[in-house]
């Protein structure tokens, strides 16, 4: 399972959370826990650089993508390999909405944008699409059309 997706910022605040299976009262460890350890590990690093640790038998991927951090955390099925088709797809989608690696304001300007494409990706803890184009389609809000 996909526990969470956070994305946050270069001083260590959250832009975005997705939890899934995590009860609330474990939510704020994991918040602090994922930026400590971001804060300790990202200086240095190129955009995309992946960056693997594992806690309380989950696995955690994490890269920074121009002004933001991006951390994906899983179990079970969800290893770091799995983590790593995960983040891939999630930095992509964001690099296409945004036209570029973002600054925190041109990511705060395109949020509702992000936060569709996080939804087509994840749904209930699982991945759901890792299709680029299919993604693109979905967040137009349009219905379907057959080819």
């Amino acid at each position: 399972m996909l526990l969470a997706v956070l994305i946050a910022n270069s001083q260590g605040n959250i832009l975005i959370e997705r939890f899934n299976g995590v009860p609330p009262e474990e939510r704020l460890h994991w918040r602090s826990f994922l930026v400590k350890l971001g804060s300790d590990n990202i200086k240095g690093i190129k955009n995309e650089e992946l960056l693997v640790a594992s806690h309380k038998s989950v696995f955690i991927v994490y890269t920074v993508l121009g002004d933001v951090t991006i951390y994906v955390v899983g179990k079970d099925e969800y290893d770091e390999l799995a983590l790593a088709e995960a983040i891939f797809i999630i930095t992509s989608v964001i690099k296409d909405v945004c036209g570029k690696p973002p600054t925190e304001r041109v990511f705060l300007d395109k949020y509702g944008k992000i936060c569709l494409c996080l939804d087509e990706i994840v749904w209930k803890g699982l991945l759901e699409n890792m299709d680029k184009d299919r993604i693109k389609r979905l967040i137009r809000l349009k219905p379907p059309n057959d080819f």
